[in-house]
């Protein structure tokens, strides 16, 4: 092991984004490889162990990361987002967590073997999934709106109560078991609880209020609200072990549900710091397990309390718990089946076996390799499967990336059109319905609204979604479109139409940051684009072969043809730019812009016609 802590700062925090990196690359579950890379880095090869480095700031440290990623987590739990799945969430985090308490412990009690006091501990640990592995597991699986809704919500709020259920079971069994603690110590559990509720909310509600009304300046804000959550997390943790979680919850929804202007600055701030934190905690964690408790996972009584765990105790409580609801079978199947356990678990089942042995409960020493059985085996098999279940049951947005077009007008509608017809989905947004009559005649999905309403984020589903083309009129309004959705398409994926060199803002001297790629060539305005489809060009779609390859393509096009795009044959669509000089190959699909085969020099004279209204035919 090498004895330097800064290398081990370092080597935690490239696997732990590598392992992001290797994930969005090559598909997989970010989790699976993240678990893989501190074991290997740790037990396996033996070159750093961050309990041993950090010594006593080592669970500090994760108690503190667990809070941040909980705060952020929550920060988008907006009351809007769950219009029609309110009843099974309040069902499942209600009365589903209660069955999977009671199931959860029979089974440690009567498969694991754990005594019925330890067994009823970790059964309430056992409840929780979290966002540190549901919020990834959704980025990557691409669910439909209400499935999704579910998970995260059920995640992100029965992550502290799972954790206040373990504690309460254990104050349970003090009361039980000790002389010295009496009805007032359950008494003041309750009372701590509610209060880490109150100060969440307290500290939720100063802070919006502090931000809302300008007494933090700008670049202070995400700092700002950052210290907040770690001193809203200490205080209420110091009251009561374990409270702060909840503390940071109520905080969090606090803040999303009071419509701060600023809020989605903070929701970017918080997510990059949640993925540094996830991929550290988990490096942290599986790169400190010893191989002895590696080795244990793998006898009878947890191999099979793991296997009841995941194909009863989850899909039972799910089942019944939603008994009454809307939910269809599809979705009570996928949401019982996915339930990965997490830091949460694995850290606070820490805490409670070194607890319950000073009890006297020797049985306790169990607790750690079975949480790291289920850990292990949930995240992994929920991890490989829930893209593939969820596409079987018809849950799964297409694989085929799409396209959202801000703007109605001839242009974007044909173009539409000529999208779906390829199979990509597409989407056309305008808060003017008359500019959506033609796209809405062709067929093409609408949606009429102002896309940089904040209603818009709950009432059109993004997920579809991974280029945007903000093809409006204005200069300015298409790159403060472009700007405000870089953060959820990503700098390369966000374009707009050519700036116009005399009409409307002048906006070449903007810095290149500002606003999103100019698409098509420079000149392919939004006039002059309409103008074209108005005058009877025509959109073609041109298979690139071994007999038809590229160049010949490009040398026997129109001269004035715009090239539009190429969709490759794994889906992804590559658009034409000035900066990007694009090569077409085989089994590529050429999306066009240009005139008729017939009637070319006609067609060309009315778009000269229409383009200079002086100039008359002699």
């Amino acid at each position: 092991m090498i004895e330097s802590l800064l290398f081990t700062i370092m080597l935690i925090i490239v696997l732990g984004i590598g392992s992001q990196w290797l994930a969005w690359r090559f598909g997989f579950p970010a989790i699976v490889i993240m678990t893989f890379a501190g074991l290997l880095a740790g037990p396996f090869l033996g070159i750093i162990n961050p309990q041993e480095d950090f010594g006593q700031i080592y669970n500090p440290i994760i108690s503190a990361a667990v809070a941040i990623i909980l705060f952020e987590g929550s920060l988008s739990l907006d009351y809007r987002e769950i219009r029609g799945v309110g009843r099974p969430i309040l069902r499942i985090i209600s009365f589903g967590a209660f069955i999977a308490w009671i199931l959860g412990s029979l089974a440690a009690h009567y498969f694991a073997g754990l005594s019925l006091a330890v067994a009823f501990v970790i059964g309430g640990l056992f409840t929780v999934t979290g966002p540190t592995v549901i919020l990834p597991l959704l980025r990557q699986a691409k669910l439909k709106s209400r499935p999704a809704a579910i998970l995260k919500w059920e995640g992100i709020i029965v992550d502290p109560l799972g954790a206040l259920l373990a504690v309460f079971a254990f104050e349970i069994i003090q009361f039980l078991t000790e002389e010295a603690v009496t009805a007032q110590t359950l008494l003041l559990f309750f009372v701590a609880s509610a209060v880490a509720g109150f100060l969440g909310w307290l500290f939720g509600r100063v802070s919006g209020w502090m931000i809302e009304k300008g007494h933090v300046p700008e670049f202070l804000k995400s700092p700002f609200v950052f210290a907040f959550v770690l001193a809203c997390f200490s205080i209420s943790d110091e009251i009561m072990h374990e409270t702060g979680l909840l503390a940071v919850t109520a905080m969090g929804i606090t803040m999303a549900n009071m419509n701060i202007t600023s809020i989605d600055d903070m929701r970017h701030f918080k997510e990059t710091m949640s993925v540094m934190l996830i991929s550290a905690v988990f490096i942290m964690i599986t790169a400190s397990l010893p191989i002895e408790t590696l080795l244990e996972i793998f006898s009878w009584n947890i191999l099979s309390f793991v296997i009841l765990m995941m194909f009863a105790v989850r899909p039972l409580s799910i089942f019944l718990s939603t008994i009454g609801t809307d939910l269809s079978l599809k979705e009570k199947t996928l949401v019982g089946w996915i339930a990965p356990r997490g830091i949460v678990a694995l850290t606070v089942s820490g805490y409670f076996a070194g607890a319950l042995r000073q009890q006297g409960f020797e049985d306790a020493r169990l607790l750690i390799p079975l949480t790291l059985g289920l850990v292990f085996a949930t995240v992994c098999a929920h991890g490989f499967s829930i893209r593939w279940l969820a596409s079987k049951l018809g849950l799964a947005i297409d694989d085929q990336p799409g396209v959202l077009l801000v703007g109605g007008s001839s242009f974007s509608a044909k173009f539409g059109e000529v999208l779906k017809e390829l199979d990509i989905p597409v989407l056309i947004t305008d808060s003017s319905y008359e500019r959506l009559i033609i796209a809405r005649n062709l067929g093409v999905p609408i949606y009429r609204g102002e896309i940089l309403s904040e209603q818009t984020d709950y009432q059109i589903d993004l997920t579809p979604y991974e280029y945007m083309v903000a093809s409006t009129d204005i200069d300015s309004y298409n790159a403060l479109v472009c700007n405000t959705f870089v953060p959820t398409f990503g700098r390369t994926d966000v374009y707009q139409l050519s700036l116009h060199n005399t009409t409307g803002d002048d906006l070449r001297g903007l810095n290149p940051t500002v606003g999103g790629t100019i698409i098509f060539h420079d000149g392919a305005t939004w006039e002059v684009l309409n103008k074209k489809v108005e005058s009877g060009y025509v959109f073609r779609k041109t298979r690139i072969t071994n007999q038809y390859t590229f160049e010949q393509y490009v040398n026997e096009r129109a001269d004035d043809a715009e090239l539009l795009c190429i969709l490759k044959p794994s889906g992804k669509i590559v658009f034409f730019t000035e900066e990007n000089a694009i090569k077409g190959e085989v089994g590529d699909i050429v999306v066009s812009l240009g005139p008729p085969n017939k009637g070319t020099e006609k067609i060309r004279e009315k778009y000269v016609e229409n383009s200079n209204p002086t100039i008359t035919k002699s």
